[in-house]
């Protein structure tokens, strides 16, 4: 439990920067009333609020990528991480004791686009706080991605990686703007073979209450988390080894 601290001092970190918080839970909101005010006019069925929403979320972990990169890339570039790597913190520590702030952060993000979505004719039943459960394990992804691009790269190439490479990757290969089976071919294979599009058709499948469609969807977003998580926690441990070297 020696982490709790440290994300103790993370989440104050987050909340002394609270324009980058509004902006980050505030976009997706934007693009999803935009959208919402599209389809109302052209109607779209991939626009309908029940489509539309989970894929808005799972946009929107993007931003929470872009917090955890610059939060441990600005750490680095500072005598803080240097002073901390001599107390007893494991690199998991390090890891869980970054990640721990970020998923309130995240979980609140998708509450507030959940809670727009009712306003927009969303129906109201416990499948929307189904579909919040769900989406955990993607929200952990996200995180786990913003760390280790974090651990690898400086503050300037975060901002390159997670705010323009992530953000454009997982919109283009979630299928929330466009059916992916209309590329089809090598795109859509492609796009199932990263963990963007199985996020937003899990949720899908339990905002719609299709229960059986969830978990082959989900089991890829969580093998995908393990591993990012996996990797970052050691890629931060030869990072420490090298640095007390």
């Amino acid at each position: 439990m020696k982490f709790l601290a440290f994300a103790s001092r993370n989440t104050k970190e987050l909340l002394r920067d609270p324009l980058n918080l509004v902006f980050g839970i505030g976009f997706p909101v934007v693009i999803l009333l935009l959208l919402s005010a599209i389809e109302a006019n052209v109607p779209v069925e991939l626009f309908e609020i029940e489509m539309l929403a989970p894929g808005i979320v799972v946009f929107g972990f993007s931003f929470i990528s872009l917090f955890s990169s610059t939060l441990i890339a600005k750490d680095r570039t500072t005598s803080f991480l240097s002073r901390l790597l001599a107390s007893p913190l494991t690199a998991s520590d390090f890891i869980l004791g970054y990640a721990l702030p970020l998923l309130p952060i995240a979980l609140l993000q998708g509450a507030i686009c959940f809670v727009l979505s009712f306003l927009l004719d969303l129906p109201v039943n416990l499948n929307a706080l189904l579909t919040l459960a769900v989406l955990i394990p993607a929200a952990v992804l996200f995180i786990g991605i913003g760390l280790l691009a974090g651990t690898i790269f400086n503050e300037k190439q975060v901002g390159a990686i997670c705010g323009g490479l992530l953000t454009n990757i997982s919109a283009w290969m979630s299928g929330t703007w466009f059916d992916l089976s209309l590329v089809g071919g090598g795109y859509k294979r492609t796009a199932y073979l990263l963990p963007f599009a199985h996020a937003v058709d899990s949720a899908r499948a339990a905002l719609a209450g299709n229960y059986a469609a969830i978990f082959p969807h989900l089991w890829w977003v969580i093998c995908y988390a393990v591993v990012v998580l996996s990797i970052a926690i050691i890629v931060f441990k030869k990072k420490m080894a090298s640095d007390q070297g």
